[in-house]
């Protein structure tokens, strides 16, 4: 009787995570995911500290805000241009950001940019988290930094 329950149950399960929509990534749709903020660490061996890099935000796509999912990224379409403005600012050894240092600065999305749907990406304020000035977008793949500083 107990095997009959448990099977039953499993069965149940089963069949109730098979109904379950499918997440943004895997519904079919011809976009990717942008990350919408992120800010550029890196840890420093020598030191043993946790060097906090500049932080960058996307202000709009194509003159409008975005619509930010609740894992903090944008739907953007595959292929697609668009012109995204970006908010940069560097932060204090606290990890506190630095409002003089704020920037604001397009980043120019062509044809080719993107061309498989469903990937996750990064705009990142900059190649490396430390020794840089300015606002200057990078997209990556990863979460870290370009180049290493140490």
């Amino acid at each position: 009787m107990n095997r009959i329950i448990a099977s039953l149950t499993s069965i149940l399960i089963v069949s109730g995570c098979q109904s379950l929509p499918d997440s943004p990534e895997h519904t079919g749709r011809n976009t990717v995911f942008l990350s919408a903020q992120h800010c550029l660490s890196e840890y420093l061996e020598d030191l043993e500290k946790n060097h906090y890099g500049p932080c960058l935000k996307v202000v709009s796509v194509a003159g409008t805000a975005p619509a930010v999912t609740r894992e903090g990224f944008i739907e953007l379409p595959v292929a697609t241009p668009l012109t995204l403005e970006t908010s940069c600012v560097y932060r204090h050894a606290d990890g506190s950001p630095i409002p003089q240092t704020m920037e604001t600065v397009e980043f120019t999305i062509t044809p080719q940019t993107f061309s498989k749907p469903g990937e996750r990406w990064y705009l990142h304020a900059h190649k490396q988290a430390r020794d840089v000035v300015g606002c200057e977008p990078t997209l990556s793949r990863s979460t870290y930094p370009t180049y290493k500083t140490d």
